[in-house]
């Protein structure tokens, strides 16, 4: 009789085992497989949510086939507590891998509605995206230019809506003054700037903020990953260069930014100003100049005047001899590398050479070339506007 019972216990146990074991291979078949969804969709996921209300709503949404096996599947792979808030695309025939994955993953939303504030060299603006399910696209829906009287009631129903994410983005080459009062101007952060940062202090790109978040929390931040960068650089400088301090490499960095925006010309306008560094020739650069007489808060708007360029301000480096004593912008980690890592070369001079770009040379009997040539594109240019 014993064997019997036996017998049959271990006969139950193998089917027991045989049928979870054929259960895992269905689940794991079905957590994987292209399911029948068959539209472009934006899922939500707010602050606080969990996976198992998630895996429900998508459920009835029809994005998966399965909530409870969405929600096995995230407690077992230990990602049920990695859900990231924002709004995410989910394509056709996404698996809930796909899903899981998407929502539990880098926490960058790529649908919704997204608001964005550019703060640029010559004017900051706030761009308001939303997800085009017709296009399966960001489209903007809107582009505010700072300072704005009244902000549109598009901007302001992005703003009620808790799941609209923002973004505060950078360009290289601004003012610490521009980057302070377009802050200002971007009503969904709090709080004051109680001075104006140092310049050159703030590392232009992109930040991810939220609704509510201090201005000044935002200020350190950037500032933090600025000296991170800077410091990075100067521990991996070029030997020998004629700069004393990470400080005089962030001033000719910022120099470096507002010369030129073509990435590859960077190394060699970097070469030319340590060059004349190491010759103890003056830099002569007009940026400068212009920092003098905006101090960096706004665009001059206009040429310089011959007066301007023999003007005496602690920035004009027509006058004084090697660096000025502050940034006169925020430079980005490129010109930053650029300023501890130049080009190895003999050029002393540069000029715009109509393309964008700049003619450099050695001597100043070839600058002066360079320098015709480019008079004569800018009549050119002159006589066609005229026409």
């Amino acid at each position: 009789m014993w064997r019997a019972i036996a017998s049959n216990a271990l006969t139950l146990i193998a089917v027991v085992l045989f049928l979870g074991a054929g259960l895992i291979v269905w689940a794991e078949r079905e957590y994987r497989k292209e399911s029948a969804l068959d539209r472009t969709v934006c899922v939500s996921v707010p602050r606080g949510g969990n996976i198992r209300e998630l895996s429900r709503r998508l459920e009835d949404q029809g994005v998966v086939s399965s909530g409870l096996l969405m929600r096995l599947a995230a407690d077992y792979g230990g990602m049920a507590d990695d859900l990231k808030a924002g709004n995410f695309l989910i394509e056709p025939g996404a698996s809930i891998a796909d899903v899981v994955g998407k929502v539990t993953g880098d926490g960058i939303s790529d649908c919704g509605t997204v608001v964005t504030l550019r703060v640029g060299v010559n004017a900051s603006r706030i761009d308001v995206l939303q997800f085009d399910s017709g296009t399966a696209d960001m489209e903007v829906v809107a582009e505010i230019d700072l300072p704005a009287e009244e902000m549109p009631e598009v901007y302001r129903a992005a703003v009620d809506d808790p799941i609209t994410e923002y973004n505060v983005i950078v360009a290289e080459g601004v003012t610490s003054w521009q980057v302070a009062t377009s802050l200002e101007g971007f009503d969904v952060l709090s709080g004051e700037i109680a001075e104006t940062p140092a310049e050159g202090t703030l590392a232009p790109g992109g930040y991810t903020v939220r609704r509510g978040d201090a201005r000044a929390e935002l200020i350190e931040t950037m500032q933090a990953r600025q000296s991170e960068i800077l410091a990075a650089a100067w521990a991996a400088r070029a030997p020998g260069l004629p700069l004393a301090s990470p400080e005089e490499a962030l001033i000719l960095a910022s120099i470096i930014e507002k010369e030129t925006a073509v990435p590859e010309e960077r190394g060699r306008v970097a070469s030319v100003f340590v060059n004349r560094l190491e010759r103890g020739m003056r830099l002569q650069t007009d940026p400068t100049v212009i920092y003098g007489i905006t101090e960096g808060q706004g665009v001059l708007g206009r040429g310089l005047r011959q007066s301007e360029l023999r003007a005496a301000t602690p920035w004009n480096t027509y006058v004084i001899d090697g660096l000025p004593p502050t940034p006169i912008a925020n430079p980005g980690r490129a010109s930053i590398e650029a300023a501890l890592d130049p080009d190895a070369t003999d050029f002393l001079f540069f000029v715009a050479d109509g393309s964008g770009g700049h003619a450099f040379a050695e001597t100043l009997a070839e600058h002066n070339r360079n320098v015709a040539r480019w008079r004569e594109i800018e009549a050119a240019r002159e006589a066609e506007g005229a026409q």
